[in-house]
């Protein structure tokens, strides 16, 4: 419904509030003959803002659903959820499927053996060893940008390589030269 339909609408059914106030057990008949043409313009406004059809069930839910005459909201749909909530709550919960009968496997069941997932491991040589920077990316263009955005950052590493990391490691590009660093001052004197 738009809202010249709306506000028409609402103005017709105030006109029609004030028949009904209006009226009295001495009413002419033409003021009835009034009320009635107030009351087909009304209707009518009512029937050109009406777009779906009307609603078969009182569920909210399910307003056009299937009918159950017996459902108190006449919803099939929320009926047969209830009644299966019933019979869970009497009879217990449905008895699961047997399962079949198998070899046990000496490497174990699918479930038991984690999916092997691919990543890039983005790293930085720290002067002593490797180390990850940034984010583990499923992606390897993903992790080259990041590393390049890295070396054109404002304090660059010495090194930076990239890792793929699948069921074992394998380093796939190293960037600049990595050099071990001594971390004491004077060269451990």
């Amino acid at each position: 419904m738009n809202h010249a339909q709306l506000t028409a609408l609402g103005r017709a059914l105030r006109l029609l509030g004030e028949h009904g106030e209006a009226l009295t057990a001495d009413t002419p008949d033409a003021r009835l003959h009034e009320v009635k043409a107030d009351l087909r313009r009304a209707l009518d406004l009512l029937d050109e803002s009406v777009t779906s059809a009307a609603p078969s069930t009182r569920c909210a839910e399910h307003p056009n659903g299937p009918v159950d005459e017996a459902a108190p909201d006449l919803c099939l749909l929320c009926e047969t959820r209830r009644r299966a909530a019933r019979r869970a709550e009497f009879n217990g919960p449905a008895p699961a499927a047997a399962p079949t009968p198998t070899a046990p496997s000496r490497y174990g069941t699918r479930g038991d053996r984690p999916q092997p997932q691919q990543r890039w491991l983005p790293e930085l040589w720290n002067g002593q060893e490797w180390q990850l920077c940034g984010t583990p990316r499923r992606d390897r263009r993903e992790a080259e940008l990041y590393i390049a955005a890295q070396r054109r950052g404002s304090r660059p590493a010495m090194a930076y390589r990239l890792v793929h990391e699948f069921t074992d490691y394998e380093v796939l590009r190293v960037w600049g030269t990595p050099v071990r660093v001594d971390i004491e001052p004077m060269g451990n004197l």
